[in-house]
C-alpha cells in the first residue's frame, strides 16, 4: 500500500531530495555501464574492408504472462496512449521519471517503434506511471496537467532528466522546463499540489504492483506477455513481428 502524504509535500520535497535515491530506481543497477566503460576499445576495422552484416536478433524469453482483458481495464487515471485501438498488438508499458533506462528506451528504441509498428497501426503504446520517488511523481504529474501534450511532455522530461532529475533543486528546474511547455508559475504550483491526481498516479503504481507484479521499470506487457528492462528496437521487432 503506497503511504499518502501532506499537500505540499511532493512540491517541496522537489528540493530536498537526493538525485542518489531519484535515479536509483530502475531495472537494471548500472553495472553494466560500469563494465562496458572497463572494455577496451575495439580494434578499428581497415577501411577497406566491408563491416560484417548483423546476426538476426532473437526475441527475448517472456518472464511470465499476464491476463490481457483484466491489464485493460479501466484504472484510476484515463489511459494515454497512442497507435489505433484495434491494432493486432498491445504494448502496455510501465515507466519511471527519473529511471535512466525508461529514459534511453524512450530516447532510443521508441522513435523506431513509433514509426514502424504505432504509425502504421500494426501496434498500440499505453504508458502508465509507475514512480518511485517524489520527483517522478511531480514529472509525470505535470505530464498529466499537459492534457493533450502528455507524451510531448513525457518525451521532453525524458530528453532532459539529467536536468531535473540529479539536481539539488528539482522544484526550479521543473519550472523552467514547465514555463516552455506553457505552464505559469501558477499553473505549475497548482498541478503539483492537486492532491487528487497525487493520489490517482499511485494508485496507478498500486495497481500495476498488486495485480501485474510490477516490480522495476521499465516493464512491458506485449498482448500479455511480461518483458523486464529496456530493449532495443530490434528485440522488439523480433517480438511483435512472431505476433502479426
Amino acid at each position: 500500500m503506497i503511504r499518502s502524504i501532506p499537500r505540499r509535500t511532493v512540491l517541496s520535497s522537489l528540493v530536498a531530495l537526493s538525485a542518489a535515491f531519484a535515479l536509483a530506481a530502475c531495472s537494471d543497477s548500472g553495472e553494466d555501464k560500469a563494465a562496458e566503460a572497463a572494455k577496451p576499445a575495439e580494434p578499428a576495422a581497415p577501411a577497406e574492408t566491408a563491416a560484417p552484416a548483423k546476426p538476426a536478433v532473437a526475441a527475448p524469453p517472456s518472464q511470465g504472462t499476464v491476463d490481457m482483458a483484466k491489464l485493460l481495464e479501466a484504472g484510476a487515471l484515463p489511459e494515454k496512449s497512442l497507435g489505433k485501438e484495434d491494432a493486432p498488438v498491445t504494448i502496455v508499458e510501465y515507466a519511471s521519471m527519473t529511471c535512466s533506462h525508461c529514459a534511453r528506451f524512450h530516447e532510443t528504441t521508441f522513435p523506431a517503434l513509433k514509426e514502424k509498428y504505432i504509425d502504421t497501426g500494426k501496434a498500440r503504446l499505453i504508458l502508465r506511471e509507475f514512480p518511485f520517488d517524489p520527483r517522478a511523481e511531480a514529472g509525470f504529474m505535470l505530464a498529466r496537467c499537459s492534457n493533450d501534450n502528455y507524451f510531448a511532455m513525457v518525451d521532453v522530461l525524458f530528453k532532459q532528466q539529467e536536468a531535473w532529475a540529479g539536481v539539488e533543486n528539482a522544484k526550479e528546474a521543473l519550472l523552467q522546463i514547465s514555463k516552455l511547455a506553457g505552464f505559469s508559475q501558477e499553473s505549475f504550483e497548482a498541478c503539483l499540489t492537486d492532491q487528487k491526481l497525487l493520489e490517482d498516479v499511485r494508485a496507478v503504481r498500486a495497481r500495476g504492483e498488486a495485480d501485474f507484479k510490477v516490480d522495476s521499470t521499465p516493464t512491458f506487457f506485449i498482448n500479455g506477455n511480461t518483458y523486464k528492462g529496456a530493449m532495443s528496437i530490434e528485440e522488439m521487432s523480433a517480438i511483435i513481428d512472431g505476433m502479426l
